[in-house]
């Protein structure tokens, strides 16, 4: 039984990393879950607890990528490109710090698999139709994807493995973003720094002031209606728009900090947004069933159902005895440590398996609150930032490099490594060292 389990692990995340012929990263993963299932690893009873624990967090998900496909089809994404290339005022430079600027709260907004799926074919079309060099694409390109991915850390609510271990370790949105936003937002920016530092002399100084007539690519993953809002009013509706989704995001840490569900007020949002749109385009809401990616649901269910195999058969209780000394002694010593060893294990197996196995891990070591809170925001870092080294760290950075090169930018493993050898150590080092020091000033 254990070493069946084992090899479904292995061999799962193999074809999910590798993703022959483009196969769905959720039919390995429902396949594993299966296998695990068969072997005995899991019992019937505890799929309903597995269940229970991701579904909050994959309908909080599923509700933030509908609103996402809604703004989609109002052309907001295309409007926020042209507005990126009007406020640069033809500058390169300026023009970088708007991208990292946008693919953060993009995330913060969203999630970190949708802003990867929207930002970039959104960037690509304004880079191509500026006529860049491949070389003065990557910059803004390659920051854009780091930060989009790493800026999950901030509230856990972008991202749905964060939400699941929220889930785990019995811990609130509002807790979460209290503790974690001020040392991932100061680590966030010094990532930016060292990418602008190291992509300075890459980036073009004069680019085109006025870019439009962008258009959907045929290799935009959501594929929407061309049906969008024009007029002069445009720039109006889409800051409406814009205010609705931020009171929206609001809303869910307020809902935490009262124990109201989270997932309640995601899907209220999602439902008005839609309504909007009916309104002002004519579309009625049944498009989502085709367009809503449901796999992310059977990915994460199946995915945890194989985490929870490995934690059945003692794994939890290896990793135990070798991880107790790293969080014994101070919260510095925890902070750093499991930050860092997170981040190996996520540049090895990918983030989501390594975060779910860490934290279910801490859940067993019997620790007090505050170091199990500050343990579990350092696999949080590891897993949101430190994955970011090599590009399996994480699936958004796969969909990310996969994006970019249909959209014709060739960057190859080797110039992605090169960039994150030199920025990613420090920015994560440096974070987990902030979170320490913040914890220790607020209690």
């Amino acid at each position: 039984m254990a070493w069946i389990t084992i090899i479904a692990f292995l061999v799962t995340l193999v074809f999910i990393l590798w993703r022959p012929r483009g196969i769905n990263e959720a039919i390995p993963a429902s396949i594993g879950a299966i296998v695990v299932l068969i072997s005995g690893s899991v019992s019937l009873t505890e799929l309903g607890t597995i269940m229970q624990t991701i579904s909050g967090a994959a309908i909080t998900i599923m509700a933030t990528i509908v609103m996402a496909i809604v703004l989609e089809s109002f052309g907001f994404f295309n409007w926020v490109a042209e507005k990126l290339a009007e406020k640069a005022k033809g500058s390169g430079i300026r023009l970088f710090w708007y991208v990292n600027l946008l693919c953060f709260l993009m995330t913060l907004f969203f999630n970190n698999d949708g802003s990867i799926l929207i930002t970039t074919p959104i960037l690509v079309m304004l880079l191509n139709n500026m006529d860049l060099k491949n070389h003065q694409k990557i910059p803004y390109l390659l920051s854009g994807g780091l930060i989009a991915t790493a800026s999950s850390a901030p509230i856990g609510v972008s991202n749905i493995v964060n939400l699941i271990a929220l889930k785990i370790v019995n811990m609130s949105l509002y807790a979460h973003t209290a503790m974690m936003f001020v040392p991932a937002t100061l680590g966030l920016l010094l990532l930016v720094v060292l990418l602008f530092l190291r992509f300075k002399k890459d980036l073009p100084k004069v680019i085109p002031t006025k870019v439009t007539g962008l258009s959907h690519p045929s290799y935009h993953p959501l594929k929407q209606s061309s049906m969008y809002v024009t007029g002069k009013d445009r720039s109006k509706f889409m800051r409406n728009i814009l205010l609705f989704v931020f009171a929206v995001r609001i809303s869910l840490f307020f809902a935490s900090f009262f124990s109201i569900p989270v997932s309640v007020m995601a899907v209220i949002g999602s439902l008005v947004l839609l309504g909007w749109r009916w309104m002002y385009l004519k579309i009625p809401p049944g498009d989502m069933l085709k367009k809503t990616p449901w796999y992310i649901i059977i990915f994460a269910f199946s995915m945890y159902v194989i985490i929870y195999g490995l934690n059945n058969i003692g794994l939890t209780d290896w990793l135990i005895g070798f991880m107790r000394p790293l969080v014994s002694g101070s919260l510095l010593h925890s902070s750093v440590m499991m930050g860092l060893l997170l981040s190996v294990l996520s540049n090895i197996f990918n983030n989501h398996p390594a975060l779910m196995i860490g934290t279910l891990t801490l859940m067993n070591m019997d620790l007090d609150l505050l170091s199990l809170k500050v343990a579990y925001l350092a696999n949080v870092i590891g897993s949101d930032m430190g994955a970011l080294l090599i590009p399996m760290g994480t699936l958004a950075t796969l969909m990310w490099m996969h994006i970019v090169r249909r959209g014709k930018v060739k960057i190859t493993w080797w110039e992605y490594i090169k960039v994150t050898a030199v920025v990613i150590p420090p920015t994560v080092l440096f974070t987990l060292v902030m979170l320490y020091y913040w914890v220790t000033w607020l209690f």
